[in-house]
């Protein structure tokens, strides 16, 4: 499972702790994209399941009052069974 997005908060926040402690967050990268006019804040994150967030960077902007985010992902190999644990 991947969910990205603009979560409103960093990966800090004790509110997004339901999530960031069962989904991997990124490992490297700032990433700031709140405003794009002057970027202090990664509020728009990429969180994994079954995956690694190895690096995340902004991209130029494109007129919205976010910067665009990318992240590299690297899927887990499934376990033997071929099903994926719950």
């Amino acid at each position: 499972m991947i969910l990205m997005g603009d979560l409103n908060s960093t990966v800090d926040d004790r509110g997004l702790d339901p999530l960031t402690s069962q989904l991997n967050v990124a490992e490297r990268g700032f990433a700031f994209s709140y405003p794009a006019a002057l970027p202090v804040a990664r509020i728009d994150q990429v969180l994994a399941r079954s995956a690694g967030v190895s690096h995340i960077r902004t991209l130029p902007a494109t007129g919205s009052d976010h910067l665009p985010v990318a992240a590299r992902v690297t899927l887990d190999p499934l376990p033997p069974s071929g099903r994926l644990a719950p």
